[in-house]
């Protein structure tokens, strides 16, 4: 994003929307977590850094569309749960950083059971409970 205004250019980082398509599907029922590629799983494992996992954006001046790799609960409905997981991310980055959100791709890449999910809760110590 990068309106100018009287005082100066305002620009959103891809990390800034990252964080925040991430951390709003994270609040959404029926996510057990997110999925990491296997290059982002290597490259966190080769640099040490914290890769945005799950989620890839692209921003523009005035519009980001966002895709996310997701796990789902065992039971839930997937299609409910991805409606509610794009209607809720596309509020969250539209109101926090006045963006329009022109798509939400959600691409379910697992089923959590509950053994699982214990699994997934160790390996995502930034997961929102």
């Amino acid at each position: 994003m990068n309106p100018t205004n009287e005082t100066g250019l305002i620009r959103i980082s891809d990390d800034v929307v990252s964080t925040i398509a991430g951390l709003a599907a994270l609040e959404t029922p029926g996510i057990a977590g997110m999925s990491a590629g296997i290059s982002e799983g290597l490259a966190k494992r080769l640099s040490g850094k914290n890769v945005q996992k799950g989620v890839s954006v692209e921003v523009g001046q005035l519009e980001a569309a966002i895709d996310l790799r997701i796990i789902v609960h065992y039971g839930s409905k997937i299609q409910d749960v991805c409606r509610d997981l794009q209607n809720n991310v596309r509020e969250q980055v539209e109101n926090m950083t006045g963006l329009n959100v022109v798509e939400v791709n959600v691409k379910v890449e697992g089923v959590a059971f509950k053994e699982e999910e214990k699994e997934l809760e160790e390996e995502s110590p930034n997961r929102v409970k």
